[in-house]
């Protein structure tokens, strides 16, 4: 009976992976900070024949996550660890609110780690696991307005690709998550063009077979995902000259 864990499953790409992965012969856990609308994607999966356990659990609280990532191992040994939870805090006039940045930070990089950090070892001791990491094509980019959203997709993206090479001999596959823009609520706000948006539904379908093929990078749209690879490629005063033409409020993807 696989088991599979999701962060951040109360909406957006989190809840659509928890609707992808729901079956029967599957145990669901899925963790998230809104009670009713988790409970609501609960239900949805239940009714598609998975077992489900939920946690409302904020991933930047690191005793917490331990706590409860150490007891759901022991009790049906974890087979894949999705950590999704992510924010941004969006921004106005190109400016960034520090308390809003040091958030940001908090839950995309701290919550990855004390996301997968109490599991891996047992992982590591049973010989077998996988963990996949939500990073964001806006971590290929410095893109303005969104310096902290940016810089911890950055970070979780070169995270778990090191992982990747640290645990190959322990038969440990590490998928790092890297989607577009992904039709959410948070993007619902957004006031400018959004290249190549789709659903949460598709965005969840196409993470699920990466993660199926053991893919170490599972980037999407393919267009903007070459496209802000040349970008990076590009020299910085290129970059520069190219994101001051860019919207200033960027979001979350």
């Amino acid at each position: 009976m696989p088991a599979i864990l999701i962060t951040g499953a109360s909406s957006g790409i989190g809840a659509a992976l928890a609707r992808e992965y729901a079956m029967a012969g599957t145990v669901l856990h899925l963790l998230g900070r809104n009670g009713e609308r988790l409970q609501a994607v609960a239900n949805d999966c239940r009714a598609k024949g998975a077992e489900v356990r939920t946690a409302r659990i904020d991933v930047t609280d690191k005793e917490a996550m331990a706590a409860y990532m150490v007891k759901a191992d022991e009790t049906t040994p974890i087979d894949l660890v999705i950590a999704n939870a992510g924010i941004s805090a969006g921004t106005f006039e190109g400016e960034e609110n520090n308390d809003a940045a040091h958030e940001v930070f908090d839950v995309n990089l701290n919550g990855v780690l004390h996301t997968i950090h109490p599991v891996l070892p047992r992982m590591v001791a049973r010989g077998v696991g996988h963990i996949a990491i939500v990073s964001s094509l806006a971590g290929m980019v410095a893109l303005p307005g969104a310096a902290a959203y940016c810089a911890s997709k950055a970070a979780v993206r070169y995270y778990g690709d090191a992982l990747r090479g640290m645990h190959h001999e322990h038969n440990i596959t590490i998928s790092v998550i890297c989607p577009g823009w992904i039709r959410t609520p948070l993007t619902d706000i957004n006031h400018f063009p959004m290249p190549f948006i789709m659903s949460a539904p598709r965005a969840a379908s196409i993470i699920r077979a990466g993660i199926t093929r053991k893919k170490a990078r599972i980037a999407f749209p393919f267009v903007l995902y070459a496209a802000l690879r040349l970008l990076a490629a590009l020299p910085l005063c290129i970059q520069n000259f190219l994101a001051q033409k860019m919207p200033k409020n960027w979001r979350k993807s």
